[in-house]
Order: structure tokens, then C-alpha cells, then sequence
């Protein structure tokens, strides 16, 4: 798929965004007393983080794609992520970093999202703003801080069809 294929099939609802957050101050996963819903506790988004994810919203509008819902891990990093970019964040646990989780919790995050996707009704555009380690999981893809991939739900997984390059200028006339 070239880029433009890509962007209508968001535009439509064809296919699912999955995004990792945008940049962080440095660091792998979360200092010690790390609590959900304290910030504070949390690796959270760098000056540059935040500059990136407002631009990837106003790619998404150069482009004409309003997403109908955005979905987003319940860590900071990822709810900050989607309100600047989209304005908009519906925390979901089932897309909370598995980072530590054991295989069991991974394995029953995964399905809860698989089961969720499958009875989502609306056809709109939907984002999912998530970490690396989920995103590895549900599309084997590894992407850096603020990278999308485009996937289409499958029965037992979600097939990439292509990578998402927010920083890119829409072609002329859009």
C-alpha cells in the first residue's frame, strides 16, 4: 500500500491505528512507586513528546481523518498522548503495558482486546494509543516512541498493512 491508500483506509474505518506513545523522559518502564492515575510516579511525555503528538493530531486533520474513537492504555504517557493529538482518550485496561505483566495477564489482555475489537459496532476511524511490548504482541511490528502501523482485525490477530508516517506532508490539495 503507498502512503495515500493507507490514509483513506484510516479515513474510512477500514483499519485499526495502532500507536505507541510519543517520546518520553528517558528511561525503560516506570521508576519504583509507579501507581496508575499518578503522574507523577510514571515515566511521562518530554518536552518533545508533547510537541510530537499535537503534530500527529494535525496530520491526522491535514488529512481529513477525524478518529471516531481513540482508545488508550491507562498509563499517563498514553492518555497524554491522545488528548494532544486527538483531543480526545477512552482509557482502556486492556491495552495497559504488559511490560511486567506474566504470561497469563499478557495472555488475558490480549483477548480482552481481541474480544473488544470484535464487538466494536462503530465504523468509524479508531486509534489505539498503547506501549512497544503491546503493540509487538497484537502485530509482532516494534516501533519507536510516536510510530503508527495500520492493521485490520484478523480472527486470532491484527494483520499489518502498512506503517504511518504522521510527519509527512499531505500531497498538494488536501
Amino acid at each position: 500500500f503507498d502512503e495515500d491508500k493507507l490514509w483513506q483506509q484510516v479515513r474510512t474505518g477500514g483499519a485499526i491505528v495502532l500507536m505507541r506513545h510519543a517520546a518520553t523522559t528517558p528511561g525503560i518502564g516506570d521508576p519504583p512507586g509507579f501507581a496508575l492515575g499518578q503522574c507523577a510516579t510514571q515515566r511521562n511525555l518530554s518536552a518533545a513528546g508533547r510537541r510530537d503528538a499535537r503534530a500527529i493530531g494535525a496530520a491526522f486533520r491535514q488529512r481529513g481523518v477525524d478518529p471516531g474513537a481513540v482508545w488508550s492504555s491507562r498509563w499517563c504517557r498514553c492518555l497524554d498522548t491522545a488528548r494532544l493529538a486527538f483531543d480526545q482518550a477512552t482509557p482502556e485496561p486492556a491495552l495497559d503495558s504488559m511490560f511486567r505483566d506474566d504470561e497469563a495477564a499478557a495472555g488475558a489482555k490480549l483477548r480482552a482486546l481481541r474480544a473488544k475489537l470484535a464487538a466494536r459496532r462503530e465504523t468509524g476511524p479508531l486509534v489505539l494509543v498503547t506501549h512497544d511490548v503491546n503493540i509487538r504482541a497484537l502485530t509482532g511490528e516494534y516501533l519507536a516512541q510516536g510510530e503508527m502501523v495500520l492493521a485490520v482485525p484478523r480472527s486470532d490477530r491484527l494483520e499489518v498493512i502498512g506503517r504511518l508516517n504522521a510527519h509527512a506532508r499531505p500531497p498538494a490539495g488536501r
